[in-house]
């Protein structure tokens, strides 16, 4: 008989193996159940927060020609996170480097600001939503 100890999913077993020759059928015998060796408390999970509200959808362009129209610029996410605030409206008058929103990254809240003076034609993202790098914020005119 031959003991081995043997990892399975992060629990540990000991198990005992016997040699066979070949054409010689293998006793069976009953094996008392295997107990793992218990494994480090987890913490509970905290409960699930309650759903927010969904978030207004994003205010359109006010030119016909959106982001695209000439003099128009936009605000991009320098990096993915999640919007947590917008400080400005459509139509707002905004000088260069203003806070335009919060986007929180890596546990981290970060001003995102006004690349330009301008006023703003257009919101394209809301309180809550998800955003890539490089996605269109608000636009400028």
């Amino acid at each position: 008989m031959r003991n081995f100890q043997i990892n399975v999913n992060g629990s540990r077993y000991e198990v005992e193996v016997q040699e066979v020759a070949a054409g010689q059928a293998a006793p069976v015998m009953a094996a008392p159940a295997a107990a793992p060796v218990a494994a480090p408390a987890v913490a509970a999970a905290p409960a699930a927060p309650t759903p927010a509200p969904a978030p207004a959808a994003p205010v359109p362009a006010a030119t016909a020609g959106g982001t695209g129209s000439k003099g128009s610029e936009a605000v991009k996410a320098p990096m993915p996170g999640t919007i947590l605030a917008i400080s400005v409206a459509v139509g707002q008058q905004v000088a260069k480097n203003e806070v335009v929103c919060i986007l929180e990254a890596m546990k981290m809240e970060n001003e995102i600001v006004a690349t330009r003076d301008g006023v703003v034609a257009g919101i394209h993202t809301a309180k809550g939503n998800s955003v890539n790098a490089g996605d269109d914020l608000i636009s400028l005119e």
